[in-house]
């Protein structure tokens, strides 16, 4: 009895050994299929070339796929959150739009607003990256209050237009008209840039309005026109013009020596200044430039 489990262990042992032996090789030919040839002629080379053969298939797929995915994904990817005032709504619309094209990823948000209401906003703690405003005086402001990083970059100009009802049925001819009695006119506050360019022109002119509303944007005044709440408003000709048939416009020589310089610059709150300093070079290069200009914006001097 004690013969034959002495045999019967040892043909098991030897069985183990076999299967052993057989894994041993299994491992030794799948490692020579994964492992790159090397050129070290040492025996410690060849060691050393043992050691580092490549890993499985399924690590090996991993790291690859995660190369690729590195190689394919957007540098700037991101959401850049940009300041802007209410008359530039329509041009960085279209703007932001090339913007994302041209930098896969990535997302513009705005936020449109009368240019003194979002250095309100900003100087609050309002996250954004860019700010652009539509006078010197307000982006002055942000830059006072430490929120504006580097040097702003004047980019464009406006001026302002009267805007009646389509038709001009008032039958407004220039800026004193706006000063007739019996005419309801609509005008930004004095602390917005349009608003302050109104009061310009007015003491320039020599013409004192009474306006039955000051509004917070110029697109707010635009809407009291079209809505048909007010019989003529002072707008910047690119509203003018972006309001196409809803509104006619009365140009006055006043208005040309009253500029608004627009200035854009990035913040130094930005979570994402690469894109935001990409946003502002779009803004001050050839495309947005083009596209300012088609709305009716002149080039800043």
């Amino acid at each position: 009895m004690s013969r034959a489990r002495s045999t019967i262990r040892f043909r098991g042992a030897v069985a183990a050994l076999t299967g052993l032996c057989v894994a041993m090789v299994m491992v030794s030919c799948s490692s020579g299929n994964t492992t790159a040839p090397s050129t070290t002629n040492s025996a410690a080379g060849s060691a050393a070339a043992s050691s580092s053969a490549a890993p499985s298939s399924k690590a090996t797929s991993s790291a690859v796929l995660s190369s690729a995915a590195a190689s394919v994904a957007p540098a700037t990817a991101g959401t850049l959150t940009v300041f802007a005032a209410a008359s530039l709504k329509a041009t960085f619309t279209e703007i932001g739009t090339i913007f994302q094209t041209e930098n896969p990823g990535s997302t513009v948000r705005f936020n449109f607003a009368g240019s003194s209401d979002l250095v309100t906003q900003l100087t609050a703690g309002a996250p954004a990256d860019v700010f652009a405003s539509a006078d010197t005086n307000n982006m002055t402001k942000a830059t006072t209050a430490n929120l504006v990083s580097g040097t702003p970059v004047n980019f464009a100009t406006n001026i302002l237009t009267i805007v009646t009802a389509p038709g001009n049925p008032t039958g407004i001819t220039g800026f004193a008209d706006l000063a007739k009695p019996g005419l309801t006119v609509v005008v930004c506050a004095p602390q917005v840039p349009c608003g302050a360019a109104a009061e310009k022109v007015e003491a320039n002119a020599g013409v004192t309005l009474t306006p039955v509303s000051e509004e917070n944007s110029v697109t707010d005044v635009l809407g009291k026109i079209t809505s048909g709440q007010a019989d003529a408003g002072l707008v910047y000709v690119t509203d003018a013009k972006n309001a196409g048939d809803k509104v006619t416009a009365v140009d006055f020589p006043e208005a040309a020596v009253v500029v608004n310089t627009y200035p854009i610059a990035t913040l130094t709150a930005a979570t994402q200044p690469e894109l935001a300093s990409k946003f502002v070079e779009l803004v001050t290069g050839p495309e947005g430039q083009q596209v300012l200009a088609d709305a009716g914006f002149k080039p800043a001097p």
